[in-house]
């Protein structure tokens, strides 16, 4: 019996499966699904867009309820704002173990609620229920729903030859996040307790909300950003594939240029990933205009958002290429994101030893 491989389905079962059995035809779905296109984009009246968005309630008990709902909001809110339009609702169906307390539940919902509040997002429906089988870290789903104007929103089937491509706060966000946040003893033991402590300072970086926010500010499509796209599974490098394959453009990346933070690339060693191809929520992928990028660059520091110019777009005839120490090789999607398997193997090491003691 083959094995199944654990996260979100290859390209080629999306394709062959997913994207065959769509339902009904809508004349008013304007963007539909499509492998590493952050939203789908309906048309609901005359020059109005939604964008929706949808995936699993990620919520890690351990982290402590404020932080794991803040977590859980913004994985489900990053998404939508790629589109640039404002956030607006959130439908939220709870699946909870059946220990979960009466008290604990408040717990949870009152900092989800906060989470959405403080984002401008307003919960509008859902199901809330404790299920036999059910167990953290995924105990639902979620839809998020952005809107605005028609000519107003992207996704990253819109890059174009030209555009400059920018990448906020570096590779691997995520990843390093969660290591530290869940194993700080074990890791401090390898990478030093100042290493740690950086490391887990980036899980309130888990988030693209800021930066896609600024970017509707800024200025979208013609006038400054033409896509985005939010590095998670596969990391900065599956993340800019997923763009190319989407636009249907090639790029010119520079790996040197992608930054990686002292800390991130700490933890990735010692744990044994690549950083950039490690899971990273947070990590923002925006193509720009070229007279733009770095007028763009310069409003995300003024916020307080790291960002770099790491490449350009090119023609779809030039392929999508990563340049590593002055040598063109084809930049192909890493497939399996590395953080799975490290962070599992981690995490039954810590079974075993709590276990044994």
């Amino acid at each position: 019996m083959t094995e199944q491989r654990v996260g979100k389905a290859t390209a080629e079962l999306f394709e062959q499966v997913i994207l065959r059995r769509l339902g009904a035809k809508d004349d008013d779905v304007l963007i539909g699904p499509r492998h590493g296109v952050d939203v789908g984009v309906v048309r609901v009246a005359d020059g109005v867009a939604m964008a929706l968005t949808a995936d699993p309630v990620f919520i890690v008990p351990a982290y402590g309820w404020e932080r794991a709902a803040w977590f859980a909001v913004h994985i489900l809110a990053s998404d939508a704002a790629t589109s640039g339009l404002p956030l607006r609702w959130m439908a939220v169906d709870l699946n909870l173990p059946p220990e979960v307390t009466d008290e604990e539940l408040t717990s949870l919902w009152d900092a989800f609620h906060r989470a959405c509040e403080n984002i401008g997002v307003a919960v509008v429906t859902g199901h809330t229920a404790r299920y036999d089988g059910c167990a953290w870290p995924m105990v639902g789903g979620a839809v998020c729903i952005a809107t605005g104007p028609e000519d107003r929103f992207v996704t990253p089937t819109m890059a174009r030859p030209g555009d400059r491509v920018i990448v906020t706060k570096g590779a691997a966000i995520e990843a390093t996040a969660l290591f530290a946040a869940t194993f700080p003893e074990r890791l401090a033991e390898g990478v030093g307790a100042d290493a740690v402590e950086r490391a887990d300072a980036l899980f309130e970086r888990m988030t693209v909300v800021p930066e896609a926010t600024l970017a509707r500010g800024f200025g979208l499509r013609d006038e400054g950003v033409t896509s985005m796209h939010d590095a998670t599974e596969g990391g900065v490098l599956g993340g800019l594939t997923e763009v190319a394959s989407a636009s249907e453009v090639g790029m010119r990346i520079e790996l040197d240029a992608i930054p990686v933070r002292e800390e991130v690339r700490a933890v990735c060693e010692h744990v044994g990933i690549d950083p950039y191809t490690s899971i990273s929520e947070g990590t923002l992928i925006a193509t720009v205009v070229a007279d733009r990028a770095d007028a763009f660059v310069g409003a995300l520091g003024a916020a307080g958002i790291d960002g770099a110019i790491v490449g350009e777009v090119t023609r779809a005839t030039d392929g999508v290429v990563l340049v590593t120490a002055g040598r063109d090789r084809p930049l192909e999607h890493p497939g399996l994101d590395p953080f799975w398997e490290a962070f599992g193997r981690w995490a039954a090491q810590a079974a075993g030893i709590a276990e044994a003691g």
